[in-house]
């Protein structure tokens, strides 16, 4: 899909690796609207950039997304491009001095990147369906954010890694739902990226996680994220899988 004069929906905008997605698809022609919890911080990180709008948008709330989706329609026409990038670690061991890990937490990281970005795919969805289609018969291209540790998850990431296994585990058969609609479903998992997210992990952790790199040795950095989600929107045929970004983490 060519991304000029396309709407592109993209959370977690404030910061890391939505703020560089939404930065790459406006640099590319696309109307751009970020949603994030936090309007006065959304706006914050968005001044200044031609092409962006931001909106507050809580995506473990269904409501929410609808009357985001509903006024990103109603304001720019329509929905082309949903990247997925909200989302929140939640470190917690499964038992740790005799406590357990709370109920709460864990729903907590499972409804926003899990539950939220299911409920995006969905309101982003329907609202794609009633796109005119491209000559290809494209309508639109979602992205999801997973991570390596879906797979190679760290101690303290159960609620995390199970979420992001989530999203993996649904890649393909939402992308099968959708296929008769125009629509792809590509998900992303980067391993260890320059963000908010990382700067809060323990050192001890990201040094080893950083060490069993191959080349090169360093975080990602978020612009590099950012160019893969344009390159998955205009490669018109990457549908149903996910693909690691992560330099060879083990």
């Amino acid at each position: 899909m060519k991304l000029d004069n396309k709407v592109a929906v993209v959370t977690g905008a404030a910061s890391g690796l939505g703020l560089a997605t939404c930065k790459a698809l406006a640099a590319a022609g696309a109307q751009v609207v970020g949603f994030d919890l936090d309007q006065q911080r959304l706006d914050a990180a968005l001044d200044g950039i031609t092409g962006i709008t931001g909106i507050a948008v809580d995506v473990a709330d269904e409501a929410s997304v609808r009357a985001g989706i509903d006024t990103v329609v109603q304001r720019f026409g329509g929905v082309h491009v949903a990247v997925n990038c909200a989302g929140i670690l939640g470190p917690c061991k499964t038992l740790s001095k005799g406590q357990l890990f709370p109920t709460e937490l864990w729903n907590r990281v499972l409804g926003v990147n899990l539950t939220g970005t299911f409920n995006i795919i969905r309101h982003a969805a329907l609202a794609m369906s009633t796109n005119t289609p491209e000559d290809s018969g494209e309508r639109g291209v979602i992205i999801n954010t997973a991570s390596g540790a879906a797979r190679e998850g760290q101690m303290g990431q159960a609620a995390y890694s199970a979420s992001k296994a989530g999203i993996i585990g649904m890649t393909l058969p939402i992308a099968r739902d959708l296929a008769e609609h125009g629509i792809r479903v590509v998900s992303l998992a980067p391993g260890l990226f320059e963000s908010g997210m990382s700067a809060g992990m323990p050192e001890k952790v990201s040094e080893t996680i950083v060490n069993g790199l191959l080349f090169p040795r360093r975080m990602g950095h978020p612009q590099e994220f950012a160019a893969l989600v344009r390159h998955v929107v205009e490669n018109a045929y990457l549908n149903a899988l996910t693909l690691d970004i992560q330099c060879g983490t083990r």
